[in-house]
């Protein structure tokens, strides 16, 4: 079992993950306002994630003199694995579904996050942690039963996929305690190889390409190099709850933006995951504050 610690070191891995979280809430936005094929956005938003993690690289290990792998051992390597599949699955939700569907379906990150630990780390969730899981099985019910009134099941299964793979990697990254920073973009260059293979007939198919540019050199690389540098600092379930800032900001820049509403269910379902999650949160800092408070002198 992990130490808890100190307040400090708790501050800088909130902060970290909360920002790598902001960051990611601007991609599925990005992503529509790119409008292009799906092999198309694919290949361009990877192939420019890689290009930013060699320069990081080379900046870190040639200009700092930081000793900083690409990817650390296997542990790094099976890391890199599931982020890669997850730029696919992901990708094909978003294209196969509602914008709200894939955020609030990806909110489940950390209760999947959560029961990795318990099974893997022997981190046994808290008796509130569980409960919160309970609840948000019910309102991914919801959604997923609004996706299949509408004929987007495939969409919100590439969803749920996401969840899973995204939770495997903090998981990963949790159990080996290594700087895990660059992994998930140097990696990004496996699905945009494949991506380049599956182009249709005429090459890249892409209206704003500025849009899906700017989101492969800025916006993912932040929010992955923040999100995978997350484990040093919190647990994973703490890690994966930071995806809840895109589960709450996504469709409200999609709302401003495209005018995209959500559907009942979804909503439904999106409020029963925030306030689970919200409410956990809470209990997590209370519980944390308790523990730093010194016992009363006798």
């Amino acid at each position: 079992m992990r130490s808890i610690p100190d307040a400090a070191h708790h501050r800088r891995g909130l902060l970290i993950t909360g920002l790598g979280g902001l960051a990611l809430s601007f991609d599925i936005p990005l992503i529509r306002s790119a409008d292009g094929e799906v092999w198309s956005l694919l290949a361009v938003r990877s192939l420019c994630t890689f290009a930013v993690a060699l320069l990081a690289w080379l900046v870190l290990n040639r200009v700092l003199g930081r000793k900083t792998a690409l990817i650390p051992g296997k542990a790094g390597l099976a890391a890199g694995l599931l982020y890669g599949i997850n730029s696919f699955t992901f990708l094909l939700a978003v294209f196969n579904t509602s914008t709200a569907n894939v955020v609030f379906i990806l909110a489940f990150t950390s209760m999947f996050a959560a029961l990795l630990s318990w099974i893997f780390l022997k981190e046994r969730p808290a008796n509130a942690t569980l409960v919160t899981m309970t609840i948000m099985i019910v309102g991914v019910g919801v959604i997923v039963q609004g996706g299949l009134e509408g004929g987007h099941l495939f969409g919100d299964a590439m969803a749920a996929s996401s969840a899973f793979l995204l939770a495997g990697a903090i998981t990963i990254s949790r159990a080996s305690g290594r700087d895990m920073g660059l992994v998930p973009l140097v990696t990004a260059i496996f699905p945009g190889i494949i991506a380049l293979f599956l182009l249709p007939a005429g090459g890249l198919a892409i209206a704003q390409p500025l849009w899906i540019a700017f989101d492969g050199l800025i916006m993912i690389p932040l929010a992955f190099f923040c999100l995978a540098t997350g484990p040093r600092y919190l647990s994973a379930p703490e890690v994966g709850m930071f995806y809840l800032l895109e589960t709450i900001l996504a469709p409200i820049w999609m709302w401003i933006v495209f005018t995209e509403v959500p559907t009942r269910n979804t909503v439904l379902g999106g409020a029963i995951l925030v306030l689970a999650l919200v409410g956990h949160s809470l209990w997590q800092v209370r519980q944390r504050t308790a523990l730093a408070v010194p016992p009363p002198l006798h």
